[in-house]
């Protein structure tokens, strides 16, 4: 009969020592509340954390330390202090035995696709642009209206349906837009001519990021070191013990029992509780039980889980890229980590080099269960089918399995997880934050936000909205939010209300073109209106082909009326098309945004006269 351990009553009990979890557990410390961190594995990070396989160090899907809330970076130097490397970013994707770099590049692009299909893609964006879906409900339709459905089966059908194991048609649109952001073919175009991974609003896409950090010795070094400040402000974090049960009563969480590694059941009170472990767990393990709809919320929800074959060459190099996406569908991987590419000391010996190759699976699928030896011949049998690595060089290896690491934005996730979160609105001292706490695809950053705001709740009795933390704009909203300390949104909105209804209606007014996308639709039509022109006069014949159609030659350097020339005139003809398009709708913006600004400053100074005159 298992024993059970009567612990001391903490002020705060934090299930989950990721990064959600500590960044917590860290706030809470520096107000002087001294947390107790519960972690089910035997070391600490979360998805986040550095595994290690005889000196050789690898990442849980690759982590790229970059935000853009300043609190958040402050908070990664505080902790990790020197040991932050500045790392570029390169990155490709494998597809029909080409590469092409990622974010794209022009001419990298079309080299790979060829001038047939680039033009295929042109004219599949201007038509999803013209006609595109009327409702954005899924993964394929939002995609598609951005991209053209060329472009998405190339780039994205692939590769997403391997990472979730669906259809694309059942994944639900929230994800893309919370993923992919700000990201459309205009910007991506736009990022390949002119290199500065901005959106519209000035803001970097963080889908383009060309630059960002990473600790010396991966990512699990960051929780590592805050895992060390925590106890030494006397913040203890108990490894191997897994909460299977949260008693509570009238509202309140009272506390929580676990198991640890010798199957001892121990428990922990405490005056407040955050919990970073899957919500569907969340709900099953709570006691009394929950109502019959909210457990089937709960067992509605999903996750995909995760499976890295790591590697080891006998070779200093490899290839050039932190990782490469493998959109392939003849092999199942869909990534692959280059980990000394991320940081050097992620080796102990130069001359070897680490891979891991990423497998997104469901735990009942056949491969989850195959012992590591087959799962490391799967690995080296199809690298060496898509020619990255000799099968030769390969002296040794290792798998990691990983559970519950993705939650599955499928067709009825949402609903779930509104019926979940209103139950939860009950219990007066129990919050749930993290990617898996609130069944959000989060980043690590996003994430540590999440943690942020729960520890302010607690210290100062805020009501941070730990669940709005989700789309790019309100992560941006928000974060520069907590770092002013601001707890309630909505006086902020209010105060500028106002000047943003005025701006917006003189923005609808005054719309700006597009210079990218009107660049790209001019310079489609001329490449491919010249193109075909020349192909028609070749097949038609004659004893002059094209004498008129030839002069172009004066001004496209190489052209001519043969089948050569027509392929010159394509690329070239669509060159000129775009850089015509471009300034043009360059100029009209320019005359536009003056004629606004003096539109606005009139409309600024009526509403002065008018607030004097109230006055």
């Amino acid at each position: 009969m298992n024993k059970l351990t009567l612990q001391e009553h903490y002020p705060v009990v934090i299930i989950g020592a990721g990064p959600a979890g500590l960044t917590a557990a860290y706030e809470l410390v520096k107000k002087d509340i001294h947390p107790l961190v519960l972690e089910k594995n035997d070391n600490v990070g979360g998805l986040a954390r550095t595994e290690t396989y005889k000196g050789f160090r690898f990442d849980i899907g690759g982590h790229r330390f970059f935000t853009k809330v300043p609190l958040i970076n402050d908070l990664w130097h505080e902790i990790l202090n020197e040991d932050f490397l500045v790392r570029s970013r390169l990155s490709s994707i494998q597809y029909g035995g080409h590469y092409f770099n990622y974010p794209l590049k022009m001419f990298n692009a079309l080299n790979g696709l060829g001038p047939v299909e680039s033009s295929l893609v042109g004219l599949s964006y201007m038509k999803a642009r013209l006609f595109p879906h009327k409702e954005e409900t899924n993964f394929e339709q939002w995609v598609t209206n951005r991209f053209g459905s060329r472009l998405y089966e190339i780039f994205f059908k692939t590769y997403t349906e391997k990472v979730w194991g669906i259809p694309c048609i059942e994944i639900s649109a929230e994800w893309a837009a919370q993923r992919i952001k700000n990201l459309s073919l205009r910007e991506a175009v736009q990022n390949a001519l002119l290199g500065n991974g901005q959106a519209k609003d000035g803001q970097t896409i963080t889908t383009l990021i060309e630059q960002f950090y990473y600790p010396r010795l991966g990512p699990g070094m960051m929780w590592e070191r805050c895992e060390q400040l925590l106890l030494n402000h006397g913040a203890k974090t108990i490894r191997s013990v897994e909460v299977d049960v949260i008693k509570h009563h009238h509202g309140r969480v009272e506390c929580v029992h676990g198991r640890t590694e010798a199957d001892e059941e121990v428990e922990f009170r405490g005056s407040h509780f955050i919990s970073t472990m899957p919500i569907r767990e969340l709900i099953h393990a709570l006691d009394p039980t929950p109502p019959e709809d909210v457990l089937q919320a709960a067992r509605q929800l999903r996750y995909r889980d995760f499976l890295t074959v790591v590697l080891i060459l006998k070779r200093e190099s490899v290839f050039p890229e932190n990782w490469i996406y493998i959109h392939s569908p003849e092999v199942k991987m869909g990534r692959v980590q280059n980990y000394k590419n991320w940081s050097p000391d992620m080796v102990p010996d130069p001359s070897y080099t680490s891979l891991g190759l990423e497998y997104f699976l469901w735990e009942e699928d056949e491969e989850w269960s195959w012992p590591k030896e087959r799962l490391i011949e799967l690995g080296i049998q199809e690298c060496g089918q898509i020619g990255l690595i000799d099968p030769h060089e390969v002296v040794d290896g290792t798998v990691l399995r990983v559970k519950k690491a993705y939650p599955v934005y499928d067709r009825q996730y949402l609903e779930s997880v509104r019926t979940i979160r209103r139950y939860l609105d009950h219990f007066s001292n129990l919050q749930t934050i993290g990617r898996n706490g609130l069944h959000r695809y989060n980043n690590q950053d996003h994430s540590m936000l999440t943690g942020i705001y729960a520890a302010r709740n607690i210290m100062i009795g805020g009501k941070n909205d730990v669940w709005s933390i989700n789309t790019e704009t309100e992560y941006h909203e928000e974060g520069q939010m907590a770092d002013a300390g601001i707890s309630d949104r909505n006086e902020s909105k209010t105060v500028n209300a106002t000047a943003k209804s005025r701006d917006e209606v003189i923005a609808a007014a005054f719309a700006k073109l597009d210079p990218v996308a009107l660049g790209t639709a001019v310079g489609t039509v001329t490449g491919l209106g010249l193109f075909l022109a020349t192909i028609v006069l070749l097949i038609k014949g004659g004893h002059k082909v094209g004498v008129t159609l030839s002069l172009i030659g004066q001004y496209l350097l190489g052209f001519e009326v043969t089948w050569r020339g027509a392929f010159i005139g394509l690329i070239e003809g669509g060159l000129f098309g775009f850089l015509l398009g471009y300034f043009l709708a360059r100029l009209k913006n320019w005359g536009m945004v003056a004629y606004a600004s003096l539109l606005r400053r009139r409309v600024e100074a009526e509403m002065r006269n008018d607030l004097l005159n109230k006055l």
